[in-house]
Order: structure tokens, then C-alpha cells, then sequence
């Protein structure tokens, strides 16, 4: 074995997004894609640390979803951080972690960092994304400061310090050693159950099985499977077959491991079935997204994060109360008007789960959520699929009400806000770059302006300060607000591979019980027509509706 230096040649357009950089498959196994972007990022862990937190001699953690090309970019890591003086690195199994999961053990085991190999919900194959990002020592993404000291890095790295060893066996559980660094291959699950036992009571849940309370999550065939299957079966003694598509596959079985109405049609039809089991539920290639389903009934992302703030005390982690609640600023109102009611904190930040970090890192809040299928809270720094899963669980056993009774009342006592996403994928990015242009042009005649009846009373481009370190981050949406409450935003999205995504959110409020029941799409009807008005989508993009509409 050997270190070895290798000259290399920068790649353009190494520049993470909102959760690391991803790309097709067909990108990451160029010669030393790979290897650039680790090595320009262990080229300023080094640098940006002082001599005390300087990577030499650091624990990290690595791990991915599974998908197509993630036990090779293991093994490529590996020899790279042996080259580049980390101590030692603590590998799921099989190169195995879930999102939650690599943040956990960062946490637990006071690691540096970790590397997640994963592009979330994207689909996988050799035909489809792979992706990669940097966890920091808090277990959550990246700051901008340091993915963007890495960007800048990537265009002018030179060289590859990797060792030549032989491959480990990733599977084989304990230590091994690759030059002068060890790797602890470690059970991907044991950390990460530590954590859910802390927060919820496990003997209520037992109890729920053993009276017959029945249960399906889909785990789309991505790594979430073995953590459900470890804790809903293994531990809290769900029936065997619980957890469904539970093996995660490379290509997810080609399933697209997104857990939305769409994606997750197969759950979406048990769950409508005369014999529906009581709970459903999904989540997505990493296990950091989750849907939440009751018998016939979707509940969406902004209502379960409001129903979470709502309800925490009876869940034994949270039974001393909450810091506060935070949301992204696309996600729905819903949790605004739970935290007043309770006389909480609540925080509108950008999208991406590094703005919650910092939050959550200050006490400043315990529950956060974006709309795209994302909750979590302080336990970790990333956003948690099956930790919803077993919060609604325990809920729904502290309660003994129903998924669906429990939003009905819920909207019942605070309202109902009727939200959807339109998702415009695969479009030209100059033409969706130019749309942004020209309506961010249009916002200073915006506020006045009557659609119908209602009248624009904000429209602007969302900034955020963050409270906790000062930081700026600008155009993050562009927000059109009503007179009523209803909301209007368009926003491109930083995690697709191909084109652009332009993402159209639509949110109203309705407090009449009588008027709470109708289908979301036509209950928002008259905000689409008043947004394609504005931004003449259509006729921009050459599309007749949106790709997804969830």
C-alpha cells in the first residue's frame, strides 16, 4: 500500500446545491469526478479548520442509500480520506446509512463529519442521479460558506493525494484497517434506534400491534427499509411484511422514491382499499422524507408539521414543551397559526435544511418542516422519515383517534389552509431563469394590483437574515400575498439533474368547517389561473400543466 499524488484536471459545474452536488450517474463515474470534489473538499476541511479542528487525525462518517455507483464511490472515499490524514471513518455496512441516520451517529459518536452518498427522492440506476454532500460536525448540511469554499476549489484543484490499497470488505462488520487509518464498519441501524427509543414510548407502540392495530409503510426499495423493518418488526413486534419493497435495490426497483400521491400509487391504492390497514405511510431513497396517510386520507406536509406543534406534549420527547417551530418560507401557514395559538417562536426560512440547523443549534426551536415532504426536530440536523412515521404512530395511540380525525379537528379548531406544489420539470433553464426575471420585474406594480377579488398587499423576492449568524441569503422565492391570506410562489428548485424545475406554490385559507372539504385542486382553481396570469407559464415553458401536482 501506498499514498499516491495524482495530477488532475478540473470539471466545470461542481457547485452543490441545496443538498450537495448531484448529477447523473453517467457524470459521477467520469475519470476522477469523484475524486475532485472529495479531494477539494478535504482541501478545505483542512484549511478552514484551526490546527485543533484541522482534518488530520479526524473521525468522519460515511454512508448512502444504496443507489447504483454507491459502493464504488465508498471504496474511492475511503482511499482518498486515508490519503489525506483522517483517522478513522465509521462506514454503514455495506456502505448503508440513511440520511437521519449519518446525522445521528455524527452526533452520538462526536465524529467531525460525514459524507452522504445520495440524490434523496431523484431516481436511480446507472441511468438515473447520484449525489453527494458534506454533513458537519453538528450532523446537518454544509453551510453555504464552506460548499461554496468548495465550488470554488473544485475549479482549480490539481492534484489527488489516494492510497492504492485493495478494497475492504464493506459488509464485514468492525474494525479494518487502510493505511494508517482505521474503518469501523458499524450495524447501519444500532444508533439510530438509540434515538427513537429516547424519544417515544415503545411499550405504548408494542401495545398497538399486539391489540391488532395494523400498519403499511412503503419504503419504496430504498434504504429505509432495513430501519422500519429493524424497529416496526423487529422491535415493536409489527406483523412480519409490515414494511413493504423494504430491500433497498440500486435502481429502487425502478420505483421513483419519491413518497408523494404520485410516486407512491401502490400505497395510495392499499390505503383505499375496504380492508386498509389503520396507518400508511412512505418514505423516500434516503429516509429523510415521509407521507402520511390514513385510511382513504392524504394528509399533507404543512398539515402534519402543524399537527405535530399542536400535539408534541403527548409525546414523551417533547412532553416539557417546544423551543419553537420553524418552516420553510413555500411551506403552508398552517404551523404560523398553531405556534400563535401556543405562543411559540415560529421562523420562515429559505428552503434547505441547513437554515434549520443553525436554529435548532441556538435552541431556538424543537419541530421544523418544508413542504416537500420533510419534518423533523432537534434530535437530529436533518429532516426524518421514519421518525415522523413513529410520531404519528405514537400520537395516534396516546390519543386513540385516527389520521383522519385528527386533521378534521385540527382544522376544525385552527382552519384549513388548501396547499398544493406544481412541479414544472425538465424545462429550459433559460427559459425559466428568464421567468424569474421578468416577474421579479413586474413586483414593484404588483402591491395594489386587484386579481378578482382579492388584492396583492406584498410581492416581493424572499431574503432571509439568519438570526443566529447574521448570514444574508437572497432571492429564495418569489412571494405575491393577498388581502385574504392566500399566497402565490414561484421558485426553481436547486435538487433536479436535467433542465430546470420552476415550482408554483398555492395556499388559501379557509375557516368555515362547512366549506373544508373540497378538492384541493378545484379549491385553488382561481390562484393557479391568477399565477399563469402573472407568469404566462404556459406559454414560457410549452407546457399545458404541471409534470407533478401534489
Amino acid at each position: 500500500m501506498a499514498i499516491q499524488t495524482i495530477p488532475t484536471q478540473p470539471f466545470a459545474g461542481q457547485r452543490p446545491g441545496t443538498s450537495g452536488l448531484r448529477k447523473k450517474v453517467a457524470v459521477f463515474t467520469q475519470p476522477r469526478y469523484l475524486e475532485n470534489f472529495v479531494q477539494a473538499l478535504f482541501d478545505v476541511l483542512h484549511a478552514s479548520g484551526s490546527e485543533a479542528q484541522a482534518l488530520n487525525g479526524q473521525t468522519l462518517v460515511l454512508g448512502g442509500d444504496g443507489r447504483f455507483y454507491n459502493r464504488t464511490a465508498a471504496q474511492i472515499i475511503l482511499k482518498l480520506a486515508a490519503a489525506n490524514g483522517v483517522a478513522r471513518v465509521l462506514l454503514g455496512r455495506g456502505g448503508i446509512l440513511s440520511t437521519p441516520a449519518v446525522s445521528a451517529v455524527i452526533r452520538r459518536r462526536q465524529a467531525f463529519g460525514g459524507i452522504v452518498l445520495s440524490a434523496s427522492h431523484n431516481p436511480g440506476g446507472p441511468e438515473g442521479d447520484f449525489g453527494i454532500k458534506y454533513n458537519a460536525g453538528n450532523g446537518g448540511p454544509a453551510k453555504e460558506t464552506l460548499t461554496e469554499a468548495v465550488y470554488a476549489r473544485t475549479q482549480v484543484v490539481r492534484e489527488l493525494r489516494i492510497s492504492d490499497a485493495p478494497d475492504i470488505d464493506l459488509d464485514r462488520l468492525g474494525l479494518q484497517q487502510l493505511e494508517h487509518m482505521q474503518v469501523d464498519v458499524i450495524d447501519p441501524v444500532t444508533d439510530y434506534a438509540a434515538v427513537m427509543r429516547e424519544l417515544f414510548d415503545f411499550e405504548l407502540l408494542r401495545g398497538m400491534f399486539q391489540r391488532g392495530f395494523r400498519v403499511r409503510v412503503d419504503a419504496m426499495n430504498a434504504v429505509g427499509g432495513p430501519y422500519a423493518r429493524a424497529i416496526l418488526e423487529g422491535e415493536l413486534g409489527a406483523p412480519t411484511g409490515t414494511v413493504v419493497h423494504a430491500e433497498p435495490l440500486e435502481d429502487f426497483g425502478g420505483l421513483h422514491p419519491d413518497p408523494n400521491p404520485v410516486n407512491a400509487e401502490d400505497l395510495i391504492n392499499h390505503m383505499q382499499g375496504l380492508d386498509a390497514p389503520d396507518f400508511g405511510a412512505a418514505m423516500d431513497g434516503d429516509a429523510d422524507r415521509n407521507m402520511v396517510l390514513g385510511r382513504n386520507f392524504v394528509v399533507t406536509p404543512s398539515d402534519s408539521l402543524a399537527l405535530m406543534t399542536a400535539h408534541a406534549r403527548l409525546i414523551p420527547g417533547y412532553q416539557g414543551g417546544l423551543l419553537g417551530v420553524a418552516r420553510s418560507m413555500p411551506t403552508s401557514a398552517a404551523v404560523d397559526r398553531v405556534a400563535r395559538a401556543l405562543d411559540l417562536p415560529c421562523f420562515e426560512t429559505p428552503t434547505g435544511w441547513k437554515f434549520f440547523g443553525n436554529l435548532l443549534d441556538a435552541g431556538c426551536v424543537s419541530l421544523c418542516g418544508e413542504e416537500s415532504y420533510g419534518t423533523g426536530s432537534s434530535h437530529v440536523r436533518e429532516k426524518d422519515g421514519l421518525w415522523a412515521i413513529l410520531f404519528w404512530l405514537n400520537l395516534q395511540g396516546a390519543t386513540g383517534q385516527s389520521v383522519e380525525t385528527l386533521v378534521r379537528e385540527h382544522w376544525r379548531v385552527h382552519g384549513r389552509n388548501y396547499y398544493t406544489r406544481h412541479d414544472y420539470e425538465g424545462i429550459a433553464v433559460d427559459a425559466a431563469n428568464a421567468l424569474m426575471t421578468d416577474v421579479r420585474a413586474e413586483l414593484p406594480a404588483l402591491p395594489g394590483r386587484r386579481f378578482g377579488s382579492r388584492q396583492v398587499v406584498l410581492a416581493d423576492d424572499f431574503s432571509y437574515t439568519d438570526p443566529v449568524d447574521g448570514s444574508v441569503s437572497g432571492q429564495q422565492g418569489i412571494r405575491l400575498m393577498f388581502d385574504d391570506g392566500a399566497r402565490v410562489i414561484f421558485r426553481l428548485s436547486g435538487t433536479g439533474t436535467e433542465g430546470a424545475t420552476l415550482r408554483l406554490y398555492l395556499e388559501r385559507y379557509e375557516a368555515d368547517v362547512a366549506q373544508q372539504d373540497q378538492p384541493v385542486q378545484q379549491a385553488l382553481a382561481e390562484l393557479a389561473a391568477l399565477a399563469e396570469q402573472v407568469a404566462g407559464i404556459r406559454g414560457r415553458t410549452g407546457m399545458t400543466g404541471p409534470t407533478v401536482a401534489t
